[in-house]
């Protein structure tokens, strides 16, 4: 029955990301008819033959302008909800994300500290800021797993108390070298609470290597998380080489995270709600999980972008809000239902 099941998910989540893509390519200061998209996206195919019937103003506007944004706002969406996903197996705890364990704030750390040399403008300097997120990122999940763990155990309440705590750590440096910095700083602030507020293809091609390569890594961990959930002890004489998957279960959900940081800002919650909603409808095989909660990721973070724009206009809210607006209340609700039952 789940073979059965797999597909029919697998494409209503693919569909629903396409849809949320084109609605995101026609929303905006002007407003661009869904079918107009449609038939603009399909006229650059090149087995097709579709006659060019709007403006040229629409062709800069959506693939010079909102095209590049779609695109890293998916990327974004997908990078959240997959590294939030592994972060949950490799935890063995519900309420683990790259924004309440304080990764996202490490990873935004190392961007910003790249960013206050000079905001990238070149290639190289595009390509710098992931892998600074990338370095911030992996030294707070090091650093908050050290901290949390007791034993052979991650408690909740300690994942939560040192992500909290070296998260805020983070952020008190991260608004400390904002402050310093000479100019952009509107454009940084607007970062800091997740949104994205550049429209051209340089920060796309850089997160990009960082992106496809960690979601590569965790697409391949699916088995070995399913096979910790049963604990490292068993795990090892199931003959899982435990240290080397969790090594590359961090390294993939870290790249990840750090993309998704790198010039997108700090987005709470996307980690931790859609793997959750995704678990309780198709199970916890992570094999399945994580490639389904990085589609789900993509229409997610697209239609809050939407929403962004359209709530208060012409002003644009950030990403960050709205997420985290919605997923506060979700966190407390998840919170006390690991409380009342075992999630695992």
């Amino acid at each position: 029955m789940r073979g059965k099941r797999k597909l029919p998910v697998t494409w209503l989540l693919a569909g629903l990301a396409i849809l949320a893509a084109c609605v995101s390519l026609a929303v905006g200061s002007v407003s661009i008819p869904l079918g107009t998209v449609v038939k603009a996206l399909l006229h650059r195919l090149p087995f097709l033959s579709i006659p060019a019937d709007w403006p040229d103003s629409f062709e800069t506007i959506l693939f010079d302008l909102r095209f590049p944004r779609t695109i890293l706002i998916a990327l974004t969406g997908a990078s959240l909800a997959g590294s939030g996903a592994a972060y949950q197996g490799l935890f063995r705890n519900p309420l683990a994300d790259p924004y309440l364990i304080g990764v996202a704030s490490g990873a935004g750390l190392g961007a910003v500290a790249a960013m206050s040399l000079h905001w990238p403008t070149t290639t190289a300097g595009y390509f710098s800021v992931p892998l600074a997120a990338f370095i911030g990122g992996s030294l707070t999940v090091a650093l908050v797993y050290v901290l949390a763990r007791v034993g052979k155990t991650v408690p909740t309440t300690n994942l939560l108390l040192a992500g909290i705590t070296i998260g805020s750590f983070c952020t008190a440096l991260t608004s400390f070298l904002m402050i310093q910095s000479q100019g952009e700083l509107r454009r940084a602030i607007i970062w800091l609470m997740g949104g994205v507020s550049t429209s051209s293809w340089g920060p796309v091609l850089a997160v990009l290597p960082y992106t496809l390569i960690g979601l590569a890594l965790l697409f391949t961990s699916g088995k070995a998380l399913n096979v910790l959930q049963f604990g490292e002890e068993q795990a090892q004489q199931m003959g899982l080489n435990t240290g080397l998957a969790k090594t590359l279960v961090i390294i993939g959900a870290t790249l990840a995270a750090a993309s998704a940081v790198a010039f997108s800002g700090i987005i709470g919650f996307i980690g931790l709600i859609v793997p959750h909603i995704l678990r309780m409808a198709t199970g916890p095989d992570y094999r399945r999980l994580i490639p389904l909660s990085t589609l789900a990721g993509v229409s997610v973070l697209l239609a809050t972008d939407v929403l962004a724009r359209v709530v208060i206009p012409p002003q644009e809210v950030p990403l960050g809000i709205i997420t985290t607006l919605a997923g506060a209340p979700f966190f407390l609700w998840v919170l006390r239902r690991s409380k009342n039952q075992a999630f695992w």
